[in-house]
């Protein structure tokens, strides 16, 4: 057996840690999130083995780390264990540990494995459906008899410990395929808590403030740090990274905003590229029309949209804000029409209107930019 000379880089150890949101936090204004938090907190001092399901991404570590901190365990360690990561030749002796002298290079006074490291505690082992078949036999035993033989040991060491687990696959159907015990799976899924896709949950507005909350610390947030426009469009993005992709998208806004305000110009490439809101139809039954440089008339609204802001030759705002904003208008105002007009990308195009001082948003521009055309 190879010698394990360092403790398993994935299993991590924290004691009363307050990085992490607490259950009530979790909550959120989404009904889903709140009966499931309800649920958590009336198994976890049941001594009931819990199963987290959900997509990549969608906090399962987090709940884990919220419900240890609400138990009655809360005073004990939490250690984590990240079953897809485990070498197959390390795993039995990285979960149960050793005693002095039980292999050749073993530690000279053992080691404790994560099992008994958990002891008094919580054990979170995370992609368990990664777990291979064979430590499954020996993670079985170790729960129905509530004790651990750590390699070499002579007799069995108990352990109290509550599990927690966690996993984005479908455990029924890795049974049914014979990769996964159906004898383990009925012990580990106690009481089943499924959360469910960022792009499901109705709290989402809320989720990116808390978001913005915490990599601007020390400010009082509120929706005015981010434009309308931006969080319109992080509220229609489907987020298939769900909130591990939402936490890094706000960190990256927040690192490259200019000012103190985020624009739909920070936002990353993922987003910029995404199909843009189309623009709500016009409520008016006139649209206005500037027709020359001095006068100001109104049209119907079936007329041309090249028609709506012509492009003035000589005009006081310069050839290059002129032929942005023709492009704009002969677009209807949609980004990615304009940007392929001008023979840029989304993102250069933003960038453009930003430093030309053009709102993006056919609403705030046209009542800003009429009075630059007619005078």
């Amino acid at each position: 057996m190879p010698t394990p000379t360092v403790a398993f880089a994935t299993a991590r150890r924290y004691v009363n840690s307050t990085r992490y949101r607490s259950l009530d936090e979790l909550c959120g204004g989404d009904p889903q999130m709140q009966d499931l938090i309800a649920r958590g907190k009336r198994l976890i001092d049941r001594n009931i083995p819990i199963l987290i399901l959900g997509e990549t991404g969608t906090g399962k570590e987090y709940l884990s780390r919220a419900l240890h901190a609400y138990s009655e365990r809360r005073a004990a360690g939490w250690v984590a264990v990240n079953c897809a990561s485990i070498p197959e030749s390390l795993a039995e002796s990285e979960l149960f540990g050793y005693c002095k002298g039980a292999f050749s290079g073993a530690l000279p006074g053992g080691m404790k494995g994560k099992v008994q490291q958990a002891d008094g505690g919580t054990l979170f082992l995370d992609e368990i459906g990664d777990m291979p078949f064979a430590l499954q036999t020996r993670l079985l035993r170790v729960l129905s008899e509530r004790e651990v033989i750590p390699l070499g040991a002579a007799h069995p060491v108990s352990v109290d410990v509550h599990l927690i687990c966690a996993t984005h696959q479908d455990l029924k159907t890795l049974v049914a395929q014979g990769r996964f015990r159906e004898d383990l799976y009925y012990r580990i899924a106690g009481g089943v808590l499924r959360l469910p896709s960022l792009r499901a949950r109705a709290d989402k507005r809320q989720l990116i403030m808390q978001m913005i909350a915490d990599e601007v610390p020390g400010q009082h947030i509120d929706e005015r740090i981010i434009a309308p426009a931006a969080l319109q469009r992080m509220l229609a993005y489907p987020w298939p990274g769900n909130l591990r992709q939402m936490h890094a998208v706000v960190r990256y806004c927040c690192a490259v905003m200019n000012g103190d305000r985020i624009e739909v110009g920070d936002l990353p490439e993922d987003l910029m590229e995404s199909s843009a809101p189309s623009a709500p139809a016009s409520t008016h039954d006139e649209v206005v029309n500037i027709s020359s440089a001095s006068n100001v008339r109104r049209i119907a609204p079936q007329a041309g949209a090249t028609d709506i802001l012509p492009r003035q030759p000589g005009g006081p705002l310069g050839d290059e804000r002129t032929r942005v904003i023709d492009a704009l208008v002969g677009s209807r105002w949609n980004i990615s029409a304009a940007s392929r007009q001008l023979g840029m990308c989304r993102a250069s195009l933003y960038r453009k209107l930003r430093q030309l001082g053009i709102p993006h948003v056919r609403d705030q521009a046209m009542p800003a930019h009429l009075a630059s055309y007619a005078a």
